[in-house]
């Protein structure tokens, strides 16, 4: 056994996930009290992903120089997350008709509290296609890193990384101050991880002392749905796309086992970004094919997300015991491959875009049903945020060999060896 196993950070949020479980278990009331520190951890964490994922894109961009093989990198990733998302979908909906986890619940649709879920709707009404597409332009420079919108942010980094690519010398010299920039935010992500610990013994914590055992075995049967299809996606679809593309899903999946409990104590994919960015270039990806792939996944490569809407959709038709038809099922997975796009990889977006996916629906599910699976959905929420991160460093070393920007050599030899500081 490794000497000193505990100072890894994989070790101490393990611990702290455990602690954090029993004690919502043994002291509800004062588990429930530790919120902040997990929402504060969030927050660091998302305090530096902005400049993070600006400095890896333009200085990825620069180093690359040609525009045109960033544009073929985009559009690959575009053309790799459609269909994985749509797989997705699909394995979901398949997985929530064979299981029926709503089946026999018989819920009177006028018994349920609309109220509950009045934001959730409101957010919803304001999202569309048109309002996703000009949300991407931020209002100012500086306001796509203080909004925390990665796509804004990638904006930004896109425009600042051809303009400096055609800038001849002087671009050159700004190219080696953002590098060492670079070094340092990674710096300070460094630093903020040593909170980890904390952040998922707080969340953690809150978690299970403020919804209980109870409410997990209420439905436990939607939550193990989820659970199992997830593991299905990754286990399977995920596996045999590692495998295609030369390198084993099992060894990169320890290589990254430290992120994903991280993940796992947070219940946000986003918690674990930073982190990521770095364990994929120590497998060998090119800096700038990371940058452009990796915060695009997080908005359009949403695997986990994607098999949760599917399957809280019809759980929540089923449970109110509304008929769903091919027809209509086939109406809902169209409707999903449009509104999935661009929920954020944090916890409550899936709400928004559940509200939204079933307003679309003309009144055939009732709205009101996403309160069926408030208490349960921080529970789930580990399950699509593990998938949708897992999902993502897949699609960064599948893209980056398409394009020839991943050093499998390099690749093999860091799967061999494990993560450099797990």
């Amino acid at each position: 056994m490794r000497e000193n196993w505990w100072k890894s950070l994989y070790a101490q949020v393990l611990i702290a996930i455990a602690a954090g479980i029993v004690l919502g278990i043994v002291n509800p009331s004062f588990a429930a009290q530790l919120k902040p520190l997990g929402e504060a951890f969030i927050a660091l964490v998302k305090m530096v992903i902005g400049p993070v994922i600006f400095l890896t894109v333009v200085v990825g961009m620069a180093k690359m120089g040609d525009l045109r093989h960033v544009g073929r990198i985009g559009v690959k990733a575009l053309l790799y997350f459609e269909l994985m998302t749509s797989v997705a979908l699909v394995l979901g909906l398949i997985i929530v008709n064979v299981m029926k986890p709503g089946a026999g619940m018989h819920i009177d649709p006028a018994t349920l509290d609309p109220a509950a879920i009045a934001e959730y709707q409101q957010k919803a009404a304001a999202s569309g296609v048109v309002g996703f597409l000009t949300d991407i332009i931020p209002k100012t420079f500086l306001s796509a890193f203080t909004d925390g919108n990665l796509l804004q942010v990638l904006l930004i980094a896109l425009l600042f990384g051809v303009a400096l690519t055609r800038s001849g010398a002087t671009g050159r010299k700004v190219l080696d101050g953002l590098e060492q920039l670079g070094a340092v935010f990674f710096g300070i992500v460094n630093l903020i991880m040593r909170f980890a610990p904390l952040g998922a013994l707080g969340a953690m914590a809150f978690t299970v002392g403020k919804y209980g055992v109870a409410t997990l075995l209420s439905l436990g049967w939607l939550l193990l749905s989820v659970y199992v299809t997830c593991a299905l996606f990754v286990l399977v679809v995920l596996a045999i796309v590692a495998y295609l593309s030369g390198f084993s899903l099992w060894k990169f999946l320890r290589h990254i086992r430290a992120e994903l409990l991280l993940v796992l104590g947070t219940s946000s994919s986003e918690s674990a970004l930073p982190r990521l960015i770095e364990r994929l270039e120590e497998l060998g990806c090119d800096r700038g094919a990371v940058g452009l792939i990796v915060p695009t996944g997080y908005s359009f490569n949403l695997d986990g997300t994607c098999i949760y809407l599917t399957m809280a959709a019809v759980f929540i038709a089923q449970a109110t015991d509304v008929p769903l038809g091919l027809g209509d099922q086939l109406v809902l997975l169209g409707v999903l491959l449009l509104t999935s796009k661009g929920a954020a990889g944090v916890t409550g977006s899936g709400f928004i875009t559940l509200a939204a996916t079933l307003a679309a629906l003309h009144g055939k599910v009732p709205v009101a049903g996403v309160a069926l699976i408030l208490g349960v959905d921080r529970f789930m929420s580990e399950a699509r945020a593990i998938t949708n991160i897992i999902g993502n460093g897949v699609a960064t070393l599948v893209v980056s060999r398409w394009e020839g920007l991943r050093d499998d050599e390099k690749m093999r030899a860091a799967l061999d060896a494990g993560p450099t500081a797990a």
